[in-house]
């Protein structure tokens, strides 16, 4: 049996586990990535078809910590911003879109909230803070704003961002900031306000929440991490990995014949039987099926709250129009309440957003299904969905052609979702940690679902790996 010995192996080539990576390669560890996929970059990928550019994957991040602003500029990218009236969000009610509010005064007159509600919400500081460290999102909402607030804002919202049920949702561990605001301050108004005056050091007003991507496509992060990394430390279509614990601290990983030196270079790679690897420390950033079938080991109990995490089935349709018709597009997207009974979560425009994401007089649109409330729409055909795609845009955006462009991809694990099962996952992800030294469990299955909570996760992982090392030679 061949064996190679590493400092550190990290199971999953997303954004997560190569943003490990490139830190560990820049302190010097010897370090290895395997991913299960054909490439590097997990679920972000960038196509480029007949003057359209779009996301396979996620569309957009959100700048909204230090490390992502950090890791930009340890790789030389610069954020690409939306233009300024980009920054209208729709809500759709009644069969036309509604926009958003975006201050004091256009919250008095949008027809999106209630009149009671309304005045909820200009006396929601004066609320006393909750008492239920597991409620859920759509508790919370309705008890200091309302339930039109809850209907025609956050629902939409919590579908554009978790594809989820905010009446499911745990608001410590989904929106762990929104409940910071209150516990800490008594009120999101107060808290916000607080917040706003409180002096930042020059680079933490880089942390602007705009959001973002990268001229060109999000691919050209990930790019740039593989290059930091270095492709020949990268193992592509790893498709059965199997992890030993051969003595504390010392992990040995069994990869099948056929993924034994799959390399990020697609013409370097050749087999080889019984292969296996030897690592001082092991990062999983594997989730649902796959993370269960990596860890043989674990306690049956453990694999149940682990498995217990559920994940949003999620499609997306990319449409493209080399000449718009209808409706000017001048906004982020649109989002459609659960109320309103439509077949779609919503419609993101991002050649509004960024520069050369369609040609000319045209418009890029992406269209997103499913989600935890509506799994059954995963279930249609490819044709299904375009057809059901293209004929949201017609009636919601009044689009008098058919598009010249229509891409399905479909998402079965696309996010999870931080439910009342959070709890068990966290403190079975903390014994497994303490009793196995030099395991990590990290991915989305922990820290936030955002780009941004995954390179802030992948940094903080890379700084406990490396603590971990200096002790341990």
């Amino acid at each position: 049996m061949n064996n190679e010995m590493y400092d550190t192996i990290i199971l999953g080539a997303g954004l997560t586990g190569l943003t490990i990576a490139h830190y560990l390669r820049k302190s010097g560890r010897r370090v290895l990535v395997l991913e299960k996929g054909e490439r590097p970059g997990g679920v972000i990928q960038t196509c480029s078809e007949n003057g359209f550019v779009f996301e396979a994957g996620p569309n957009t991040g959100v700048i909204s910590s230090v490390e992502l602003v950090r890791l930009m500029d340890e790789l030389g990218l610069q954020f690409e911003v939306p233009h300024q009236f980009a920054n209208a969000r729709w809500i759709w009610k009644k069969r036309r879109w509604e926009p958003l509010p975006s201050g004091l005064l256009s919250a008095i007159r949008t027809p999106l909230f209630t009149l009671t509600d309304k005045f909820r919400i200009l006396l929601e500081p004066f609320r006393a803070k909750g008492t239920n460290p597991d409620e859920t999102l759509a508790q919370l909402v309705v008890r200091r704003m309302g339930r039109s607030f809850l209907n025609y804002a956050v629902d939409p919202f919590i579908s554009g961002i978790y594809a989820g049920d905010p009446a499911q949702l745990v608001t410590r561990y989904a929106m762990p900031k929104l409940y910071a605001l209150e516990q800490n301050y008594g009120s999101f108004i107060k808290g916000s306000i607080a917040k706003a005056r409180r002096p930042k050091p020059a680079e933490e007003k880089r942390v602007t929440r705009q959001v973002f991507s990268v001229e060109g496509g999000l691919s050209r992060l990930t790019g740039a991490l593989v290059a930091s990394v270095g492709a020949e430390n990268i193992r592509c279509n790893c498709g059965k990995v199997q992890v030993e614990e051969v003595e504390t601290g010392r992990y040995r990983i069994h990869l099948s014949e056929s993924d034994s030196r799959q390399t990020a270079r697609p013409d370097d790679s050749a087999g080889t039987a019984g292969y296996a690897l030897l690592t001082r420390t092991l990062v999983t950033t594997f989730g649902g099926p796959s993370l269960l079938d990596t860890l043989p080991f674990i306690k049956e109990v453990e694999k149940e709250n682990l498995g217990a995490l559920r994940y949003a089935k999620v499609v997306q349709v990319a449409a493209g129009y080399s000449k718009w018709d209808g409706v000017p597009v001048r906004a982020f997207g649109g989002l459609v309440p659960t109320c309103e009974r439509k077949d779609i979560l919503g419609i993101l425009f991002p050649s509004a957003l960024f520069a050369h994401r369609a040609p000319g007089d045209g418009a890029l649109m992406s269209v997103f299904m499913g989600g935890i409330k509506r799994p059954d729409i995963f279930e249609l055909s490819d044709e299904q969905l375009k057809a059901v795609a293209v004929q949201h845009i017609r009636e919601m955006m009044q689009a008098r052609r058919d598009p010249d462009l229509l891409r399905v991809y479909r998402y079965p694990q696309a996010i999870p979702q931080y439910d009342a099962t959070s709890s068990r996952r966290l403190k079975t992800i903390t014994d497994l940690q303490f009793r196995y030294p030099g395991l990590l469990l990290a991915g989305n299955i922990r820290d936030g679902i955002g780009m941004s909570d995954r390179v802030k996760q992948g940094a903080a992982v890379a700084r406990q790996i490396g603590e971990y090392l200096e002790v341990t030679v």
